[in-house]
């Protein structure tokens, strides 16, 4: 009888890697705290919830580094990026999510699935025996994460990460906001008017930045330190680093222009992403806060189509805690102190959902092919799963060690064969190598090859 692997977490990675192993042929246990345990950030008890955007990012997988790491999950048979696909909602060229369906359609099918049983219940201890993968995300418990600390003698890392606030799409005051994508993007019209923009003048921007300035913000707990991720900092953070920081960001104006004022260049401009299928909500792109409540209302109110918006759900900030991956795991992704448990997901040091799933389908596999007895090596560096666990098991400096997403910069130069290649033939060979070299290795575990 083939062994089981038990799986902790149900969240993206761990629904990832559950799928994976189970469509293999091993027998899987998938452990999810919740609802028996709650989070601040969960409001259901589905699993795979998107707790902050709703996006996945460019789906572009011939010149975007995560566009290309989605055309391996789909060429993998990925749960996470099939059910992202059957929810798309118009984003341009991104891939953006109805998130309760697509929570809903990874819930019924993990249930469903013949050989993955799901437990209720928090595991509080790193297990002494069997074959586990860990995947309990960036709000790991905080008595696993004292068993873990106590087996490694390392203080896990952390950061804190910021969650955007979501508008009723009827609060919305349409006689100033316009749809339109970003210099109108798109092949059809639902995606040339993906986004709502609200515009604002030179006055009214530095208004705004004042107000962001001098809001109340959350305190942190006395001997924490605040280090953000860079692709998600908060809009004040942001702010602090200079006044025209979020014009040149979140709030930039090109590629616009507003029907209602179109003689009327706006200073800058803030955009709303629709975030579920019916369009009654809005997530404020870029807009990841630390503000306290009463401030964000008072605030996010001075932007223009904003003035008397209901909010689904505000900002807010949260601990979120990574391992020293390069020192702590092997290139299989498992504890080398504890090689019959293995990692995956945002714990590892990736961040976002795309690559959290991808590392969850890595481990998934990885360990499939052991319990049944055809071990593989992780992927090549050319692919963008293969140079995301590079760097993270040992092509980062550990010293240094923070989140990342995956980017072209992680993966070996192309050879320029006698001339400087353009960004965009670059790029293009980049995915073309990875394709190449991803359904290679995907062949491996039906050969049986070491």
């Amino acid at each position: 009888m083939t062994e089981t692997l038990h799986i902790i977490g149900g969240g993206m990675a761990g629904c990832e890697a559950a799928w994976q192993a189970a469509e293999l042929g091993v027998p899987v246990v998938l452990h999810e705290m919740r609802p028996t345990v709650e989070t601040f950030a969960h409001r259901t008890g589905n699993l795979a919830e998107m707790v902050c955007s709703n996006s996945f990012r460019s789906d572009d997988d011939e010149a975007n580094a995560v566009g290309l790491l989605h055309w391996e999950m789909r060429a993998a048979g990925g749960l996470i990026i099939q059910s992202a696909d059957a929810h798309a909602l118009p984003a341009g060229s991104a891939l953006a999510v109805d998130r309760d369906p697509f929570a809903e359609t990874v819930t019924a099918r993990i249930h469903a699935h013949p050989l993955i049983t799901v437990e209720a219940g928090e595991i509080t201890a790193l297990p002494t025996s069997g074959h586990w993968i860990i995947a309990s995300g960036p709000l790991t418990s905080g008595a696993l994460a004292n068993s873990l600390r106590a087996e490694t003698g390392e203080d896990a890392l952390a950061f804190f990460d910021a969650i955007a606030p979501i508008v009723y799409a009827d609060s919305i005051d349409m006689s100033k906001a316009w749809f339109q994508s970003r210099y109108d993007k798109g092949d059809t019209e639902e995606e040339r008017t993906a986004y709502l923009n609200c515009p604002m003048d030179k006055e009214t921007y530095e208004a705004f930045i004042d107000a962001l300035l001098s809001a109340e913000k959350a305190e942190f707990k006395e001997g924490e330190t605040a280090r953000y991720f860079d692709g998600c900092l908060p809009i004040e953070v942001m702010a602090e680093r200079g006044r025209e920081t979020l014009r040149f960001g979140p709030m930039k104006p090109v590629g616009l222009t507003n029907p209602h004022q179109p003689q009327i260049k706006a200073h800058a401009v803030v955009q709303l992403r629709r975030d579920n299928a019916l369009g009654t909500l809005f997530n404020i792109v870029g807009f990841q806060t630390k503000m306290k409540y009463g401030a964000q209302t008072e605030v996010l109110r001075m932007i223009p189509g904003l003035e008397s918006a209901s909010f689904a759900r505000l900002g807010g900030i949260h601990r979120n805690t990574f391992l020293n991956s390069p020192t702590l795991l092997d290139g299989q992704m498992r504890l080398r102190s504890q090689p019959h448990i293995r990692f995956a997901g945002q714990i590892t040091g990736v961040e976002g959902y795309v690559e959290s799933a991808a590392m969850g389908l890595l481990a998934g596999r990885l360990a499939a092919a052991e319990i049944l007895g055809r071990p593989i090596t992780h992927p090549p560096a050319d692919t963008a799963t293969g140079a995301l666990v590079t760097h993270i098991t040992g092509g980062a400096d550990a010293k240094t060690f923070q989140p990342m997403n995956v980017n072209f910069g992680l993966f070996p130069p192309i050879d320029a064969k006698g001339g400087r290649r353009g960004r965009k033939d670059r790029y293009k060979a980049y995915t073309d190598r990875a394709k190449a070299a991803w359904q290679d290795w995907l062949d491996l575990p039906k050969t049986g090859a070491a």
